[in-house]
C-alpha cells in the first residue's frame, strides 16, 4: 500500500484490520513501520497538504488531516512548513479558477462566499477577497 502514496499511522491500522486474522498484532507492525521509516505521519502530512493547498483553506487541511488520525501538532507542523503562500493569495487563486469576474449582486456574493467557504477559508479571508462594495471595508 505504501508503494502507491502516503499513509496516516491511522489510515494503515484501519485498512490492516480488515485484513489480518484477529491474532495477528497490528500494533507491533505499524510501529516497526515507524522504526524503519516506512510510515511517517508527518511525511504523509506535508504530502497531503502539498497536494490540496492550492484548493484548500487551512482550516479545511487542518480538519482533513485530523479526519486522517494525524495529531494536531503534527499537522500544524505541516500546515506551517509546506504553505508557502499566504491564505489570501490561496483563495484567491481557487476563486479566480471557479469565477473570475467580481459578485454582481448579494446573491451572487453569497453565493461566491459560500464556496470559499466549503473550500476551508476563513470569513475574515472570504471579507477581504469579496468586500468590493458588497460588505463592510476589512482592515488589511
Amino acid at each position: 500500500m505504501l508503494a502507491t502514496r502516503e499513509y496516516s499511522r491511522a489510515e494503515l491500522k484501519r485498512k490492516l484490520e480488515t485484513k489480518v486474522e484477529a491474532g495477528d498484532d497490528v500494533e507491533a507492525v505499524l510501529d516497526r513501520m515507524a522504526e524503519t521509516g516506512l510510515q511517517s505521519d508527518e511525511r504523509f502530512a506535508e504530502s497531503y497538504v502539498r497536494s490540496r493547498a492550492a484548493r484548500l483553506g487551512s482550516s479545511r487541511l487542518q480538519y482533513e488531516l485530523a479526519k486522517r488520525g494525524v495529531a494536531e501538532e503534527v499537522a500544524s507542523t505541516a500546515l506551517s512548513e509546506v504553505l508557502i503562500e499566504d491564505e489570501l493569495t490561496r483563495a484567491r487563486g481557487v476563486w479566480l479558477k471557479k469565477f473570475g469576474r467580481p459578485p454582481g449582486d448579494r446573491q451572487e456574493w453569497a453565493r461566491q462566499a459560500r464556496f470559499l467557504q466549503s473550500r476551508g477559508f476563513s470569513a475574515e479571508i472570504i471579507r477581504k477577497l469579496l468586500r468590493d462594495g458588497f460588505d463592510e471595508p476589512v482592515e488589511g
